[in-house]
């Protein structure tokens, strides 16, 4: 899409950084989103800290990780249409309660003493049901904030929010854990949520809030199944969100975030294997780096969504995650990873814009759902490629041969791009 040619002669508007906070109410939702994941990462501490502690269970370890992706596989494409078919203020609500209630449920069981490992596995469904509520109605309403020309920087913004949230959550979770104790820590943690929910009963945005005008969206019933393969259908000719959704699933499926699982033994090959600062340098590496590459492309107003600087992004991605995989040396693995956080925010981000920009109005939700269903459903089964595989030939070549098969298959898509004619990939 290219942008309308102005007045004759007249100069070139240069394009603003952090535009999106120039939005007051982009800004206290930004803020809303960053308690809210730190909350979502406050809770993991002390949950995870308690399942080890009382169960010793690593099968109950593995279910905590296929618990949160799987929500987003099998129901993300469902979430977007509630979310298109509802006001999103409400949907996001839902999605902030039902993490109150996991983690209330939590202190409860915790202060009575009386948590069994089947308590734990559905509480651990609820908090992944919650994020997968969460995450396209959160995306939905951008639009409405900022609207379409300053979209890639709320995003962007968003998922440096969420990144601020994701690093600030174990310290504050750690401390909290220290001060009040596992019950009372978490029963507090459900007051983190109330920000973003509370704000958003009266916010001015949503389907009553739009210009006047405006078409409203259809309202379409979701179904499941015929929802997920109707939405594809409808989007089959729009090769950039396609090509978009094909990327992420591809990113997600075969690395994903599987290597966080296995940073222990990373770092004991590194020499640091204690929980120590070392160990903690290298655990919030990809955090930071996502951290200050979202600060950074905001400032200096970088990246202008394009497929192909899509699929570069990813390509640069894979080289970093197989250098972090390959290297013996402490400081070349801290700077692949803080790399890689860097290039994961810059890729998804802007996969994130381009899918939202192209997708359809009255299905936007949809969309935005399948893109999610495709970029972090697919999570679920990183752990096959890098975790199953580092049982067989180690944790270090399965990362790296699967950094190497994401590399190859990202090159092979790009010519996916090529149909697009100069200045029509661009949002």
């Amino acid at each position: 899409m290219t942008a309308s040619p102005g007045p004759a002669g007249a100069a070139p508007r240069k394009a603003q950084s952090f535009a999106a906070l120039r939005h007051p109410a982009c800004r206290v939702y930004l803020v809303g989103t960053m308690l809210a994941m730190m909350a979502d990462n406050i809770e993991h501490v002390i949950s995870y800290w308690i399942i080890y502690q009382k169960f010793h269970s690593p099968a109950l370890g593995g279910f905590a990780v296929i618990s949160h992706w799987a929500p987003f596989l099998f129901f993300s494409v469902y979430a977007g249409a509630l979310a298109d078919r509802f006001d999103p203020r409400r949907v996001i609500q839902a999605g902030m309660g039902l993490f109150m209630v996991a983690s209330a449920g939590w202190g409860v069981l915790f202060l009575t003493d009386t948590l069994e490992p089947w308590h734990a596995a559905v509480l651990l469904v609820i908090h992944g049901l919650a994020g997968v509520l969460w995450g396209p109605a959160s995306q939905l309403i951008i639009h409405d904030i900022v609207g379409r020309t300053q979209l890639q920087s709320a995003i962007r913004l968003m998922s440096t929010a969420r990144q601020l949230g994701l690093l600030m959550g174990p310290a504050v979770g750690g401390g909290i854990l220290l001060l009040m104790g596992p019950a009372w820590g978490i029963l507090f943690n459900t007051l983190i949520y109330l920000p973003l929910t509370l704000w958003l009963v009266n916010a001015p945005f949503g389907p009553k809030f739009r210009e006047a005008g405006a078409e409203a969206p259809k309202r379409r019933h979701a179904s499941g199944l015929a929802d997920i393969l109707s939405t594809m259908k409808m989007i089959a000719g729009n090769k950039i969100i396609v090509s978009m959704v094909m990327l992420g699933g591809i990113a997600s499926l075969i690395v994903g975030n599987a290597h966080q699982a296995q940073m222990p033994e990373f770092a004991h090959d590194l020499g640091h294997d204690n929980a120590g600062l070392h160990y903690s340098i290298l655990l919030t590496g990809g955090a930071a780096g996502a951290l200050v590459g979202g600060i950074i492309l905001e400032s200096r107003n970088l990246l202008a969504p394009n497929p192909r600087t899509a699929f570069v992004l990813v390509i640069l991605w894979s080289i970093s995650i197989g250098v972090f995989a390959l290297t013996r040396t402490y400081e070349i693995a801290v700077a692949a990873i803080f790399a890689a956080g860097f290039l994961n925010l810059a890729y998804g981000s802007m996969n994130q814009t381009l899918v939202q920009l192209h997708a359809p109005e009255d299905i936007r939700g949809r969309v935005i759902g399948l893109y999610n269903m495709s970029a972090h459903g697919l999570r679920t089964f990183s752990g096959v490629t890098v975790g199953f595989g580092g049982s067989l030939i180690g944790v270090h070549w399965s990362l790296a041969l699967s950094a190497m098969a994401l590399l190859a298959l990202t090159v092979g898509l790009l010519s996916f791009t090529s149909w697009a004619r100069p200045g029509r990939d661009t949002a």
